[in-house]
C-alpha cells in the first residue's frame, strides 16, 4: 500500500520540511557537545512556548509516559484527586490516579461537551481535601476544547495542584502555564507542533516539585521518574542524563519549535483556529452534523463530525484513503466509531489543506450514497480562508 498523499488526521500528522530535513542529519553521540546544547536549547523554546520560566523536562516517551509519570509522581496513596473527564483520555488518567492509590473523584460530562468550572468549583467545595485536579486541555478523540484558564484559577484559589494534559493544544490553544498558575503540564510534538512522535514535554512549576519531593511513592531509578530528570540532568548542571535520550528525536522537535517561534506562538494559535473555524462551517455547510454540542468548545487541532446514520466509520475512511489518497482518523475508545475527525495541526492548518480535508470526507461520503452538499461546504471553507488569509510557513 502507497503513502497517503494527505495525512490530516488527529496525530501524529505531518510535519514541516524542516523537521524532516533535521531528522535526517547525523546520529551524534548524546555527550557531545553539539547535543548538549540542542537539547538545552530545546527545553528553552519549549519553556517559550509553554510560556513559563520554569523547569521544563523532555522525557523519552510518546505523551502517555509523560502523563503516566506525572500521576505516579503526584499521587500519594489515600489523597483525593479530582479527575474532570470530557473524554477518552481523561478516563484513562483517572485509571492511573486510582492505580497508584488516590481517592478518586470524577466529574464526568457527556463526551460531546465541555467541563463547566462550575462543576469544578462544587466539587472542590464537596471534597475540601482534594490535593490534585487534572483536566485534559484539547480533548482530541472528541473534539471538545475544556476552559483550562478558568478551571485552573478556582483550583489554585482552592490551594491543589493542576495538572493538565495539553497534549494537542500546545501550539494551537492559548496556553499560559505561569500565568494559569498549572502545576504539571505533559504535550506532545505530534500534534499542533506538528513534529515527531516519541517524547513528552513537561512543564513542572516548583510547586509540583515539592510535592513530588515530599512523596515517598515517586519513583526514583525509574524510566517513569520526572525527580531523576531534576536532580540528575536539571540540577545537575545538564551534564549528564538519566538514561540514552533520542538524538533524532530531539533535533526534529526542536526543529518543529523553531518553525512555530519563528512563526509567531500567537500566529500559530491563529492559524490554528482559521484552519477549524472553515473545516467547522464546511462540515455544517455539507448537511453533516458537528460532534461538539457547542461549537464555542470546539478544539482548534481537530473537527470531530458525527457519522451519517447506516454508514460504516471504518470503512468511508478506507475508502476515502483508497481513492482519494486522504488519510483522515475515527474517533478513539468507546465513540472510535461514532465519528470521523479531519485533522488540520501544523502544515494541516496551512494553505487549503482544510479544503482538501473536507474534499476527500464529502467526496467520499457521496460516494457511499450520503446526501452531502460537497460544493456548499467548500465554498463555505473557502470564504472562511479567502477572507483572513493563511500562512505557509517554510
Amino acid at each position: 500500500m502507497r503513502d497517503p498523499m494527505f495525512t490530516l488526521t488527529a496525530g501524529p500528522t505531518a510535519t514541516w520540511p524542516r523537521v524532516q530535513a533535521a531528522m535526517s542529519g547525523p546520529v551524534v553521540y548524546d555527550y557531545d557537545p553539539v547535543f548538549l546544547e540542542r537539547f538545552a536549547r530545546t527545553e528553552r523554546k519549549i519553556a517559550e512556548l509553554y510560556r513559563t520560566s520554569g523547569d521544563v523536562v523532555l522525557m523519552q516517551g510518546e505523551a502517555v509516559l509523560g502523563l503516566e509519570a506525572a500521576a505516579r509522581a503526584l499521587v500519594r496513596p489515600g489523597m483525593t484527586a479530582i479527575n474532570l473527564v470530557s473524554g477518552v483520555y481523561a478516563k484513562w488518567f483517572g485509571i492511573w490516579l486510582a492505580e497508584y492509590g488516590a481517592n478518586l473523584v470524577e466529574v464526568e460530562v457527556p463526551y460531546d461537551e465541555h467541563v463547566d468550572p462550575a462543576l469544578v468549583r462544587q466539587a472542590l467545595e464537596d471534597h475540601p481535601d482534594a490535593g490534585l485536579v487534572a483536566v485534559v486541555h484539547s480533548e482530541t478523540p472528541s473534539g471538545v476544547l475544556n476552559p483550562l484558564k478558568d478551571i485552573a484559577a478556582i483550583v489554585r484559589e482552592h490551594g491543589a495542584l493542576m495538572v493538565a494534559d495539553v497534549v494537542s493544544s500546545l501550539g494551537g490553544e492559548d496556553l499560559d502555564f505561569d500565568g494559569w498558575g498549572l502545576d504539571l503540564a505533559v504535550a506532545g510534538p505530534q500534534k499542533c507542533l506538528a513534529g515527531p512522535p516519541g517524547m513528552s514535554l513537561c512543564a513542572v512549576s516548583d510547586r509540583a516539585w515539592e510535592a513530588i519531593r515530599g512523596n515517598p511513592a515517586a519513583p526514583r531509578g525509574s524510566f517513569l521518574s520526572l525527580l531523576d530528570w531534576k536532580d540528575r540532568w536539571i540540577d545537575g548542571g545538564r551534564h549528564a542524563f538519566p538514561y540514552t535520550p533520542s538524538v533524532v528525536d530531539v533535533a526534529g522537535v526542536e526543529a518543529a519549535c523553531d518553525v512555530v517561534l519563528e512563526m509567531g506562538v500567537e500566529a500559530s494559535i491563529a492559524q490554528h483556529r482559521l484552519a477549524a473555524r472553515a473545516v467547522r462551517e464546511g462540515v455544517v455547510a455539507m448537511g453533516l452534523e458537528l460532534w461538539a454540542r457547542n461549537p464555542a468548545f470546539a478544539t482548534s487541532c481537530i473537527t470531530a463530525v458525527r457519522v451519517p446514520e447506516g454508514v460504516d466509520a471504518l470503512g468511508a475512511l478506507a475508502h476515502i484513503r483508497e481513492r482519494y489518497g486522504v488519510m483522515l482518523s475515527p474517533g478513539y475508545g468507546e465513540i472510535k466509531e461514532k465519528l470521523f475527525r479531519v485533522g488540520h495541526q501544523g502544515p494541516g492548518a496551512a494553505s487549503l489543506n482544510p479544503v482538501v480535508a473536507l474534499a476527500a470526507l464529502g467526496r467520499g461520503l457521496a460516494d457511499l450514497g450520503v446526501a452531502v452538499r460537497t460544493g456548499d461546504g467548500l465554498e463555505a471553507a473557502l470564504a472562511v480562508l479567502s477572507g483572513a488569509g493563511t500562512a505557509v510557513p517554510a
